[in-house]
C-alpha cells in the first residue's frame, strides 16, 4: 500500500499553481470592479484545487493502466511504480471530482445555475485527458484544453461569480488575465512534454512536443511567455498600471526559458516545470495585489 507521503506526492503539489492562479487573478479583475465577494473567491479556489488534483491522479491511473509510465522521468506516479493500486488511484481521482462537484453545487446555486453545466464539463475535460478509449492529451491538444479549462474558464469563472456580470467592462478585464494566467499554465504543459518527449515517442503518445519536435516545442514555450507579458499590459491599459505588478513572473521566468533553450532533455528540464510555476502564481499574485490593494491609477 501506497504511504500518505507517496499519495502527497502522486497529487503532485506542485501543479496546484495552476489552480490558485486564476482564482487570484479572476478575484483581482473582480476587486476592480468593486464587487469582490470573497466567500465565493474560497469556494471557487476549493473547486479549482480539487479538480486540479482529481486530473492528477486522473492521468496517473490512465496512464498506469495504458503501461505509458512504467518508465517515467518525471515525479512518482503510484500506479506506474506500483506504489498503489489502478483502483485505489481511480477512486482517489472520482474523490476529488466528487469535492469539486460538491462546492461547486453551491457555487453554482449562491450565483447562477448554469455554471452546472460548465463545472460537469470542466470534469469530463479533466477525466478525459488521459482517460477514455481517445484521449484528447494523446493527440496534442492537452495544451488547448489546459488553456480553456485552466486559463479562460477558471479566471473568467471566478469573475464572474463575483460579479455575475457580463458586460464588456467585466468581460475584457478578465479576459486578458485569462489569457495571461492559460498561457503559463500551457507553458507549465510544454515544459513537462518536452521532458517527456524521448518516453512519449517509444509509447506512442502523441503530446504536442512529439508532434511539433523538439525545437519547435521549445519556441513554443518561449512564445507563451512572452503572449503572459503581451496580455499583462492589455490587462494594464483596461484595468489600472499596478497590473503590471504581475511582470513580477518574468523574475522566474527568464532563466527558465534559458534553461528551455539551452536544449536539455529529460531530468534537466524539472527546474524549468518548477520555475514556471512559479512564475505562474508570481504573474496571478501580482494582478491581485494590483487590483485589490493598490488605489486605482
Amino acid at each position: 500500500m501506497a504511504t500518505a507521503e507517496q499519495w502527497l506526492e502522486g497529487a503532485r503539489p506542485r501543479t496546484l499553481p495552476a489552480a490558485v492562479a486564476p482564482v487570484l487573478a479572476g478575484t483581482g479583475v473582480a476587486a476592480h470592479l468593486g464587487a469582490s465577494r470573497w466567500g465565493l473567491a474560497a469556494l471557487a479556489l476549493v473547486v479549482a484545487v480539487a479538480l486540479q488534483v482529481g486530473v492528477n491522479y486522473a492521468n496517473d491511473y490512465s496512464d498506469g493502466v495504458r503501461g505509458t509510465d512504467d518508465d517515467r522521468v518525471g515525479p512518482l506516479r503510484l500506479v506506474g511504480s506500483g506504489a498503489a493500486s489502478a483502483k485505489a488511484v481511480r477512486l482517489a481521482a472520482f474523490a476529488a471530482f466528487t469535492v469539486a462537484a460538491v462546492v461547486g453545487l453551491l457555487l453554482a446555486a449562491l450565483t447562477s445555475w448554469w455554471l452546472v453545466g460548465l463545472g460537469l464539463l470542466c470534469i469530463l475535460a479533466a477525466w478525459y485527458y488521459t482517460g477514455g478509449s481517445n484521449p484528447y492529451g494523446y493527440r496534442g491538444l492537452g495544451e488547448v484544453m489546459v488553456f480553456v479549462f485552466f486559463g479562460l474558464v477558471a479566471v473568467m469563472g471566478t469573475t464572474y461569480v463575483q460579479t455575475e456580470s457580463l458586460a464588456l467592462a467585466a468581460v475584457l478585464p478578465s479576459l486578458y488575465a485569462a489569457t495571461g494566467v492559460g498561457a503559463l499554465a500551457c507553458a507549465i504543459l510544454v515544459a513537462n512534454n518536452l521532458r517527456d518527449v524521448s518516453g512519449d515517442q517509444v509509447v506512442g503518445k502523441r503530446t504536442l512536443a512529439v508532434v511539433l519536435g523538439e525545437d519547435k516545442t521549445r519556441g513554443l514555450y518561449v512564445l507563451l511567455v512572452a503572449a503572459a507579458g503581451v496580455a499583462l499590459v492589455a490587462l494594464a491599459f483596461a484595468t489600472t498600471r499596478w497590473a503590471l505588478l504581475g511582470l513580477v513572473y518574468l523574475v522566474p521566468a527568464v532563466p527558465a526559458t534559458r534553461t528551455a533553450l539551452a536544449a536539455t532533455t529529460g531530468r534537466d528540464l524539472v527546474p524549468v516545470l518548477q520555475a514556471t510555476g512559479i512564475a505562474e502564481l508570481g504573474y496571478a499574485a501580482g494582478v491581485f495585489v494590483g487590483l485589490t490593494l493598490l488605489p486605482p491609477g
